[in-house]
């Protein structure tokens, strides 16, 4: 393994943290409806549980309605008692076969929760990033201990760890910060 192997690897790894940051605020519901909210729940399938999106089409209605239209008659209930059932806050209501699911308005104490809700996943992606960091200076001192680089090299590897460290957090902290005034905007 070389220099240009650990750097890479870090870059790779800390990308990766960033696209699951987006993942994870993407998520986070702001009153606003998005068919990715419903990406997380699962739906009881023939005694396999499954993502409600390889039941069903899930599309929006308007900008506070979320549809979702079953593909078997017969999996209706089941979907509409899954998203009833998840941790979302959500209540749809069954028209035939379409199930609507309503957004509901957010208030100013719900507004306040979710900023800290961002924060705390804003943090934990902090921390994954600063471990990453922390991964790459070990292989780097472990390459100067078995004396197949140079100090100089060494020193040199933590300094672009430590600036791609810098430029991975700044990326965090505008995500969040988008995040924060996107909840407290609606």
């Amino acid at each position: 393994m070389s220099i240009a192997d650990i750097k890479q690897n870090a870059e790779a790894k800390m990308a990766k943290s960033i696209e699951a940051l987006k993942g994870e605020l993407h998520k986070i519901r702001t009153g606003r409806a998005h068919p990715g909210i419903l990406d997380q729940v699962n739906v009881d399938y023939y005694g396999s549980p499954v993502p409600i999106t390889q039941v069903a089409n899930v599309t929006l209605l308007d900008s506070r309605t979320i549809s979702v239209q079953p593909w078997e008659k017969g999996m209706g209930a089941k979907i509409e008692k899954a998203i009833r059932e998840s941790d979302l806050g959500l209540n749809p209501a069954s028209q035939g076969d379409l199930i609507r699911v309503p957004m509901p308005a957010l208030n100013e104490e719900r507004r306040r929760d979710l900023t800290k809700v961002v924060r705390n996943v804003g943090e934990d992606a902090k921390i994954a990033v600063r471990n990453l960091r922390r991964d790459a200076n070990e292989q780097a001192k472990k390459l100067t201990k078995e004396k197949l680089i140079s100090e100089d090299d060494e020193r040199r590897s933590l300094d672009d760890a430590q600036k791609l460290t810098d430029r991975t957090i700044a990326e965090i902290e505008r995500l969040i910060a988008g995040k924060e005034a996107e909840i407290l905007a609606v």
